[in-house]
């Protein structure tokens, strides 16, 4: 089901093009259209396809053996004339014979095998999850990128519209001589540094788009609207994380080996039948073709292997406690992640509360220095720095925002969810 949604998502994905996209809607589309996520499918048809080839053991097999040979010498007696009358064999001699061989009793090892197979490729298939996960934090970076342009873009133009608006009022105040003849010049320059300022966001804004596109696997245009997530508050819930899923599934792989080692080591029993045709056949005294056959059971058992299973075990535990010991390193360098993260959203939580105050403040300011530019009390460019510092403390808090949104969504990775 989750499959057929992210189909009709990606079918109708330029209708909905206007439609705002989300953090969570860019983790599916890269999960379900980054190259790796390809090997999913590859991963499961593999293990159907090995799995398949080990239940042939279960299949009896049949082998055809043909031979034409001439020896040098054949059963005779040592007399010449033992008393026995009796033609002796041809040194010529030809055989054809059809065998089968058919496993009555294996000790469990093929089911053993299947189920280390089946434990190998959900081991192989959670690797593949794992690199999908890792793509969130690239993701991230890129999402909250676009959104923080988006924003200097939204503050550079309601900048570049108050300029115009006071540089509308500056010129009719240069008209009727209540202004210096040269206060629109310096409206007139910060409006087109403005314009460069837009201009190297927008190319900015077009390289993360192309970037994101390569992950999501779909076309991403500057009209596509961006939704903001909710800032986190409760920061407590955790999931398992596919890492820690992929250790458990490597030391069950690695059970699923040991336990295939100690059925190998189990007694197996065979029947086997073979048919054949050939000159002498089973009785050597007739010197003619014949046709013949037998049939028997058989009993397997490598008694002992010079202690073989036992070191492949012992190996097979070494393992287990490399994995062990991996495991443990992922979650400490995990906890001091975390612990980073929740430092740096704590830093952010402070610089918005001051952001909001400054910005404050800077407003205060800038009615002042609007009435005294009116008034012809201060020139053109002290206005322009009033506004500019206004301008740059709104565009910190944007930032600040933005930035607290993004270490809260990287802190949820680094948490499972």
């Amino acid at each position: 089901m989750k499959k057929l949604i992210l189909i009709l998502l990606l079918i109708n994905f330029n209708a909905l093009a206007q439609e705002p996209l989300s953090l969570e809607t860019c983790y599916s589309l890269a999960e379900t259209n980054y190259p790796k996520a390809k090997q999913s499918a590859l991963v499961s048809e593999q293990n159907e396809l090995n799995s398949e080839i080990i239940k042939t053991r279960k299949y009896p097999k049949i082998e055809l053996d043909a031979q034409a040979t001439y020896q040098s010498d054949v059963i005779h007696f040592p007399t010449e004339n033992p008393g026995i009358l009796f033609e002796l064999p041809n040194k010529d001699q030809y055989r054809a014979t059809l065998t089968l061989n058919q496993l009555i009793y294996g000790g469990g090892t093929i089911d053993a095998a299947i189920e280390e197979e089946k434990a190998k490729s959900i081991t192989q298939q959670q690797k593949i999850n794992v690199e999908l996960y890792q793509l969130k934090p690239k993701i991230n970076q890129l999402y909250f990128s676009v959104l923080l342009l988006q924003e200097k873009k939204s503050l550079l133009l309601a900048k570049q519209k108050q300029i115009d608006e006071k540089l509308k009022e500056i010129k009719a105040g240069i008209k009727y001589g209540a202004v210096l003849p040269t206060s629109d010049a310096v409206l007139e320059a910060e409006i087109l540094k403005i314009q460069q300022q837009l201009n190297d966001i927008n190319s900015s804004n077009q390289n993360l788009l192309q970037s994101l596109e390569k992950y999501l696997g779909v076309s991403i245009t500057e009209t596509t609207n961006f939704s903001y997530p909710e800032t986190t508050k409760d920061l407590s819930k955790t999931k398992l994380r596919p890492e820690i899923e992929l250790f458990n599934l490597q030391k069950t792989q690695i059970d699923n080996s040991s336990s295939l080692i100690s059925k190998n080591r189990l007694p197996k029993i065979y029947g086997f039948a073979q048919g054949g045709y050939g000159n002498p056949g089973l009785n050597l005294l007739d010197n003619s073709f014949q046709t013949f056959y037998y049939v028997g059971i058989k009993l397997n058992w490598n008694v002992f292997d010079w202690s073989k299973s036992k070191k492949q075990t012992q190996a097979l535990e070494i393992n287990k406690q490399f994995v062990d010991s991996e495991k443990e390193e992922f979650e400490l360098q995990t906890s001091m992640q975390k612990e980073q993260q929740l430092l740096e959203i704590g830093k952010y939580n402070n610089f918005i509360n001051s952001d909001q105050t400054i910005i404050e403040l800077r407003k205060q300011i800038l009615k002042t220095s609007e009435s005294q530019l009116k008034n012809g009390v201060i020139t053109s460019s002290d206005y322009i720095e009033k506004l500019t510092d206004l301008y740059e403390s709104e565009n910190d808090l944007k930032t600040h925002q933005i930035q607290l949104l993004l270490a809260q969504a990287n802190y949820k990775v680094i948490q499972g969810n």
